[in-house]
């Protein structure tokens, strides 16, 4: 006896591949379009909860973000901001540098060798948990009134985050591939610089990002103790002056620029340094 033939009614077309290539670019700009709008709401929602908090306090108290908005743009008009702005920023990156310098090679160290590692370990986790005021407080003692304390304070604070996650990174290399390297005759040097190096980029660019959004508010924090220059010493001129309009003002200009530097330069160097590992790109 043989089997039926069953008849089964045709299955929907396979979609080709530049099909299945713009489903995929149309439902990414989806996807954008719906972050863009949540992240409106959320500043729409918050600017609401402000005017309606500085309508129930005196203006005196809060002023109204129409009002900071206008000591805002006055405050760029005058250029005074951009003055003021480019000495913050060239102190923040100034101790990002020292931090650099000093963190990526103690981490190299941490993650290489595990004698290192059992030397420094200890020092680079108290480091890190120091309050970031007590760094602040420490580098205007040693330095005074001048711009060394911003760059030193910032270049406490990120070191022991550039070195943990270079000694992670190290420590992530695949044995495997070292193993390999060293059977077809490379040399350390090459080794380091093709297999190591690749590997902890994208850990150095993440101990940036985590340290950026705490260094640069340890720098305007020591500008207002004791700088000379910067947005945290207008901060602390428009306090003396007892003008909450003004410190508002220069606090959210200061925190409008920096979310642009982090989010149009270090994230855009971020996408095309890391450009080869799609998975560890940001921005997604």
């Amino acid at each position: 006896m043989s089997n039926p033939v069953l008849d089964l009614p045709p299955g929907p077309p396979t979609p080709s591949w530049q099909e299945g290539e713009v489903r995929e670019r149309r439902s990414a700009s989806r996807r954008r379009w719906r972050r863009l709008a949540l992240l409106a709401a959320g500043w729409v929602a918050m600017l609401a909860i402000w005017q309606l908090a500085s309508y129930l306090l005196s203006p005196t108290v809060l002023p109204s973000p129409a009002r900071v908005g206008d000591e805002m743009w006055e405050i760029v008009e005058s250029g005074d901001f951009l003055e003021d702005f480019l000495a913050s920023v060239g102190k923040t990156f100034a101790g990002f540098g020292v931090a650099a310098v000093v963190g990526a090679p103690v981490g190299y160290l941490m993650g290489r060798y595990t004698y290192w590692r059992g030397f420094f370990h200890d020092g680079v986790t108290v480091a890190g948990t120091i309050p970031a005021l007590v760094y602040a407080v420490m580098s205007l003692i040693i330095f005074g009134l001048s711009d060394m304390g911003p760059i030193l304070a910032v270049a406490l604070v990120s070191a022991p985050y550039v070195a943990i996650n270079v000694a992670e990174g190290i420590r992530g290399v695949d044995r495997s591939l070292v193993t390999m390297s060293k059977a077809f005759g490379r040399s350390q040097r090459q080794i380091r610089r093709e297999v190591f190096v690749p590997t902890i980029v994208p850990f150095v660019f993440a101990a940036v990002r985590m340290s950026f959004a705490v260094a640069w508010k340890v720098e305007a924090l020591t500008e207002v103790f004791g700088g000379s220059s910067g947005v945290g010493f207008q901060i602390r001129t428009q306090y003396q002056l007892f003008s909450i309009r003004g410190v508002l003002a220069w606090m959210l200009l200061f925190i409008a620029f920096m979310l642009i530097i982090e989010r149009l330069v270090l994230r855009r160097l971020e996408n095309r340094m890391l450009a080869w590992r799609p998975t560890e790109r940001v921005g997604r």
